[in-house]
């Protein structure tokens, strides 16, 4: 089991090493993260400092708490703390599972009180008992994430256990751990490249309806056409192809893929012949995104990128290089990674519609965006008008009749319509009606 000699940290006097870095160590892994317990955590944190291993800094002066961090090329963190007055093995029996249950000394001794060795050689996630679970709810998340990082299983008990904790948590009887944690343990898991089967797993044991209730509406819900899975299987679908395809695809289209289609269910109407519509769920599906992320305490300008991949996803392809210039255009700012999350929408639906003719037709559409934006990022950076130019030609002042002419000139100059000052200056001339009556905007409404 165990193929790799890991290098072990340097460890200053009396300190013992705990938790993931030991259960890392042992399964030939290297940690990155190093939690310690030491008789004096400033100076064993000063004494890492002096080798070099990084910077200390004192993060609870009350309670003793230190932390080394070396950034760079090889990030490392080793945090301290003071020695537990209940002694190591009673400390030890308080942790979520028993292979993060485990203490290391200098000489490579290990302290296992509660089997976490044994159950490393099975590749088994074992609680140490279901109070230490219920004592921090988050733990039962934490479950899953590292049932998919650390590629174990979960023993019996112990899935039943994240279970009855999981439904505690939704119907109130157990309390919620803090928001900001809860999004750490799903950012975590998200990077995964197997990020779409945890979420899945997250829903089999019940914690999506605590974290994503929104997800499982979709369960059940039939789409027919393109899709042969209902909404909620087809979003987890979209975000495996995404990451199949495109494994460095970041966390704002990660979350995008996920959520691509979450508004479907509020959003379903049946007409006369019985055929489902979804009208309107881009955009329902961005404002929920904005919502389900912001209650995760993720990053603001995260979640706005993906609820504006949410609101674009459904934007027709275009079907000639004209057309295609003028998409590249108007959604730069998402490409490439629209294309991708269209991509891996249609890759997850293989309904009676999906054809390999559509998925042809689909692909050269994509390749004709990717061959606009590649010509427009070889135009010269200077625009072909500026403000106080257009302001001469149409005699008006700053404002928004400026900005309407300039965008119509940038876009006539994406898709080759002008390429010159002269031809720019007519088409605002041509259009200047249009503009003066807010008619000839280049941007989307």
């Amino acid at each position: 089991m165990f193929r790799r000699t890991p290098k072990r940290p340097l460890f200053p006097p009396g300190a013992l090493l705990v938790g993931g870095a030991v259960r890392d160590l042992l399964r030939g892994v290297q940690p990155k993260d190093f939690d310690w317990i030491a008789p004096d955590p400033e100076r064993a944190a000063r004494d890492l400092e002096a080798a070099g291993e990084g910077t200390a800094v004192c993060l609870d002066d009350e309670r003793g708490f230190w932390r080394v961090v070396r950034h760079g090329e090889t990030p490392l963190q080793h945090d301290f703390v003071p020695f537990p007055p209940e002694g190591l093995e009673a400390d030890l029996r308080r942790r979520d599972f028993t292979v993060n249950a485990l203490a290391m000394d200098a000489r490579g001794e290990i302290t296992d009180p509660a089997g976490g060795r044994a159950d490393l050689r099975r590749r088994q996630l074992r609680m140490v008992s279901e109070a230490n679970l219920r004592d921090d709810p988050l733990r039962a998340l934490r479950a899953v994430r590292l049932e998919l990082t650390l590629g174990f299983g979960l023993e019996g008990a112990t899935e039943a256990a994240v279970r009855r904790v999981g439904s505690d948590q939704a119907t109130g009887r157990l309390k919620l751990p803090a928001w900001e944690r809860v999004g750490a343990e799903w950012e975590q898991l998200m990077r995964h490249p197997r990020a779409a089967r945890g979420v899945a797993r997250a829903g089999e044991l019940g914690l999506l309806a605590v974290y994503l209730p929104e997800l499982l509406e979709g369960i059940g819900h039939g789409q027919g056409g393109f899709h042969h899975l209902d909404v909620y299987h087809h979003n987890l679908e979209a975000l495996a192809r995404l990451l199949a395809t495109f494994p460095q695809a970041d966390e704002a289209l990660r979350w995008a893929a996920l959520l691509h289609d979450v508004a479907k269910p509020r959003c379903e109407s049946v007409d006369e012949r019985g055929h489902r519509h979804f009208y309107g769920h881009d955009r329902l599906g961005a404002e929920m995104t904005v919502k389900m992320l912001a209650r995760l305490r993720l990053p603001l300008e995260r979640a706005e990128r993906a609820a504006r991949l949410v609101r674009a996803h459904m934007l027709p392809l275009p079907r000639d290089p004209q057309a295609a210039r003028r998409f590249a255009h108007r959604q730069r700012e998402l490409l490439p990674d629209l294309l991708r999350l269209m991509l891996a929408d249609r890759e997850a639906a293989r309904g009676p519609l999906a054809s390999a003719a559509a998925r042809l037709a689909y692909q050269q559409a994509m390749e004709r965006v990717l061959a606009a934006l590649e010509e427009q990022r070889q135009l010269p950076p200077q625009p072909l008008l500026r403000g106080p130019e257009v302001m001469e030609l149409l005699g008006v002042p700053p404002g928004p009749v400026v900005g309407a002419a300039l965008r119509l000139v940038a876009e006539a100059r994406a898709t080759g319509e002008v390429s010159t000052p002269a031809e720019a200056r007519a088409l605002v001339l041509t259009r200047a009606q249009d503009l003066r009556a807010g008619q000839a905007d280049g941007e989307d409404d």
